[in-house]
């Protein structure tokens, strides 16, 4: 009976225990939530419950599976078996508690300067993710060693390992040498603030906001909801826009072809008017001007500003859009046109002579009109 009875107390009064404590910690954490709801941290601790209660539960049981005495002749093995729950369930709970602390940390300094610099804010995120990472993969394989030094064959091991790091690192580290290079390239993207979360790029002529940075690759949203993956090496050795850099302010231009009639003054006054009933317009600057010109039509530039580049594109369609639409129904005769009417030959003046047949201009003096070629005289 007490063999039975025995192994019943130890593991039931383990179990309940730790779901006692689990409920009682769970308690506390949400009462903190509710009374401090400037930080996060009490909230995103409560993720942690799993590993805490799973922590408990290994280390009451690893500290009294002897007394219940169950399976005598494997408790060397479940005393490791333990002890690998209790490494790792502290592992995850020392990851969940890191990531609490650095979301915390980095939603108040967020909270402080989003309004006043955006831009390094986004630096701040990007550092912050990189960070979380780093010490998720430390704590890892910290974990991972110390779960291989509880089997005698790997402490008996170690000397040799120890011994043979440095040929087995110029070896990994030839055979590793794009991983390596793209981890630094991560690590000096992040603390060298060339891209960073949320920032606007063009890579390879495709446009898009930075959506995640890791230690060896990054992802790109396009403006069509597709991702773009590459590694961080590629921003550290090949050219890019970052059209968030610095200041997220832009100038669009929008382009018309005309034709030689189109009143211009009108159109400068419609782009004044577009632009005021535009809400993407940051009003700071705008113009319409004349850039070129060919045989048939002349091409009208119009400068337009936003804050950023997702404005500057709503403003540049808009004013491209109801610009046509306006000049479509108000000055129809301004739109580029075939011209198939047949062609005037130029009065030939200044001593040369008017083809036979063909009339004057009124505006030319008449001791002009008199006036012939020496070679047709």
């Amino acid at each position: 009976m007490d063999d039975v009875l025995r192994p019943l107390i130890v593991v039931g009064g383990s179990v309940v225990l730790t779901l006692l404590l689990g409920w009682a910690t769970d308690l506390l954490l949400r009462k903190a939530d509710e009374r401090h709801h400037e930080t996060p941290l009490w909230g995103l601790l409560r993720r942690a419950r799993i590993p805490y209660q799973l922590v408990l539960c290994a280390a009451l049981l690893r500290g009294s599976y002897d007394e219940a005495r169950l399976l005598p002749d494997r408790e060397v093995a479940l005393g490791r078996i333990l002890t690998l729950v209790l490494i790792g369930s502290a592992a995850w709970l020392a990851i969940r508690i890191a990531a609490a602390v650095v979301e915390t940390t980095y939603t108040r300094y967020a909270s402080t300067h989003r309004e006043r610099n955006p831009a390094r804010v986004r630096r701040v995120r990007t550092q912050v993710t990189l960070i979380r990472r780093v010490v998720s993969a430390i704590v890892g394989v910290v974990a991972v060693a110390a779960m291989l030094l509880t089997f005698p064959a790997m402490r008996a091991a170690g000397a040799s390992l120890l011994a043979s790091a440095g040929i087995l690192g110029i070896v990994a580290g030839v055979a590793a040498q794009s991983t390596l290079g793209n981890m630094f390239a991560g690590l000096q993207i992040a603390f060298g603030d060339m891209v960073r979360i949320g920032d606007t790029v063009v890579v390879d002529g495709e446009w898009g906001t930075v959506e995640e940075i890791t230690l060896t690759f990054l992802t790109v949203r396009t403006w069509d909801e597709r991702r773009i993956t590459m590694p961080v090496s590629y921003f550290t050795s090949k050219p890019f826009e970052n059209w968030s850099r610095g200041t997220p302010q832009m100038t669009g231009t929008v382009f018309w072809h005309v034709d030689h009639s189109a009143p211009l003054e009108a159109m400068r006054d419609r782009l004044r008017d577009i632009l005021r009933e535009c809400p993407a317009w940051d009003g700071r600057a705008f113009n319409l001007t004349v850039t070129d010109s060919t045989p048939s039509t002349m091409e009208v530039r119009a400068l337009v500003t936003a804050k950023d580049a997702d404005d500057i594109w709503t403003v540049r369609v808009t004013v491209r859009e109801q610009m046509i639409r306006w000049l479509t129904d108000e000055h129809p005769y301004a739109l580029p046109r075939v011209n198939t009417a047949d062609a005037v030959p130029a009065p030939r003046l200044d001593g040369y002579l008017v083809p036979d047949g063909h009339r004057v201009p009124d505006g030319v003096p008449a001791a002009r009109r008199a006036h012939r070629h020496p070679r047709e005289r």
